[in-house]
């Protein structure tokens, strides 16, 4: 009989034969002093993870290195609806950047900052639909409502949304006084949250470097540079040397930009109620005109899916809202706050090397932006980039293209093989995070700045 074979040793995975996703919390108490509303001083809180990660079946190989990114959302909408939107791509694969950097060997990390997701919103706070806006005072600073009246130093936080998205449901006919007369936070609130996000991503990913990708979306965009602003006088976050000393490389993705470097109160003061609210419209498709010249750009079914991921992660918002206390629309809450530390003083003193990347149909964040930020970087910052995408807007993470407009009369899409149309902006977003993260580059470059045609094809920019 012949001698048995003898099995041949497992092999290992030079690249990712899957992903995994999971969410975990990080526990703190609120040090007292960091929130505009003293009565959450000392008071329990946890920040929402998610993590994406790669698998290998059969383990990494040797010298394989292991990278980490951070990835911070906006302003409305929270960390797994903006980065790991779970929605098919038209050309295969999926819209999430979190999956496309996992399946390239980046484990991410994409926290919902406090007053977000599945993060604590406090009872007194964002839980509490009475702390919507109320009506406005009289120009004469009197309030004839027994309820209250409200002030607002933003526009983005309107008046009055007690009567015009709540009355009915959960309000009951009644508008209500507040429990919480503040904005919910200032930005050092979320550089907190971001510090605590950073550490723990490095314990658990264990990067080669010892170091994370710190990225900003829209809003996260201030978040992220308050975090890598050495200055920073809070008594309440010392030691930010430190903190930059984690981070290898910065991104600003349509990125909000410009405003005090310290909180300033204006002199009508702040928003005098923490919680603001978004219908399902704050996710409307570009107007018709944009459509017809960009083709493709919205892939059918991503906003509906967008719209049901966030309603995933609003547990209270998802059951308020319409005429039909039975039957709600559903709202997307999010937090009030003083915006600040993220103008050309900090941009001009970062240290990390810093990609900028924006849409320039971008109607949130004004393309402008992209331009102002790299301006500001330190001249003596050799390892820069900005990258201009056409045809692409906001959320350009899950924008497309269909037609001929797909197909370059010349040259290659960023990212995309020859021959082969451009998936879109979606595509040429997860090409540049993951060459920049894994080797500080675009398109080859370590420097410069550049633009993504409507076909998808980068040249330098004049």
């Amino acid at each position: 009989m012949a001698a048995a074979t003898k099995p041949s040793a497992q092999q290992c995975d030079e690249v990712p034969t899957g992903v995994a996703a999971r969410d975990h919390w990080l526990r703190f108490r609120v040090p007292p002093g960091l929130m505009p509303d003293p009565q959450f001083d000392g008071r329990p809180a946890r920040i929402q993870v998610h993590r994406v990660q790669p698998v290998y079946a059969n383990g990494k190989c040797p010298g394989v290195p292991n990278r980490a990114a951070v990835l911070i959302h906006g302003r409305t909408v929270t960390a797994s609806p903006t980065f790991d939107l779970r929605h098919p791509a038209p050309e295969g694969g999926s819209l999430s950047v979190q999956e496309g950097l996992a399946r390239a060997g980046i484990d991410t990390f994409a926290p919902s900052l406090l007053g977000y997701g599945r993060s604590t919103r406090f009872d007194e706070g964002l839980n509490d639909p009475g702390n919507a806006s109320l009506r406005p005072y009289n120009p004469d600073g009197t309030c004839p409502h027994p309820e209250g009246c409200d002030r607002t130093h933003n526009p983005i936080f309107t008046l009055d949304q007690q009567g015009t998205l709540l009355l009915t449901n959960p309000l009951g006919g009644e508008r209500r006084a507040h429990s919480s007369n503040h904005r919910f936070a200032g930005t050092d609130v979320w550089v907190r949250d971001i510090r605590q996000v950073i550490d723990d991503a490095i314990t658990r990913a264990q990067p080669t470097d010892g170091k994370v990708t710190l990225l900003g979306y829209s809003l996260g965009g201030p978040r992220v540079g308050r975090t890598l602003y050495a200055a920073n006088p809070n008594p309440l976050l010392p030691g930010s040397a430190d903190v930059i000393a984690k981070v290898n490389r910065a991104v600003f993705m349509a990125s909000i930009f410009g405003g005090p470097t310290e909180e300033t109160e204006p002199s009508a003061g702040f928003v005098t109620f923490p919680l603001t609210l978004s219908s399902r419209s704050a996710t409307a498709a570009p107007a018709p005109d944009a459509e017809a010249e960009c083709t493709g750009r919205v892939i059918p079914g991503s906003q509906d899916q967008l719209w049901e991921q966030i309603m995933e992660q609003d547990t209270e918002g998802r059951n308020w809202g319409g005429d039909d206390p039975g039957n709600p629309t559903g709202l997307n809450r999010s937090p009030t706050f003083s915006s600040y530390g993220w103008n050309t003083a900090v941009a001009g003193q970062l240290t990390p090397p810093t990609l900028v990347l924006h849409g320039l149909e971008d109607t949130t964040a004004p393309p402008a932006n992209s331009n102002s930020i790299f301006n500001a970087l330190p001249a003596s910052m050799t390892n820069k980039v900005l990258v201009q995408v056409r045809c692409a807007g906001h959320l350009l993470q899950m924008d497309g293209c269909s037609g001929s407009r797909c197909t370059p009369e010349s040259g290659t899409p960023y990212g995309g093989r020859p021959g082969e149309p451009w998936a879109g902006p979606h595509a040429t977003v997860k090409a540049a995070l993951i060459e920049w993260i894994k080797s500080g580059t675009f398109n080859g470059a370590a420097n410069g700045q550049f633009t993504v045609d409507e076909s998808g094809v980068a040249s330098a920019s004049p």
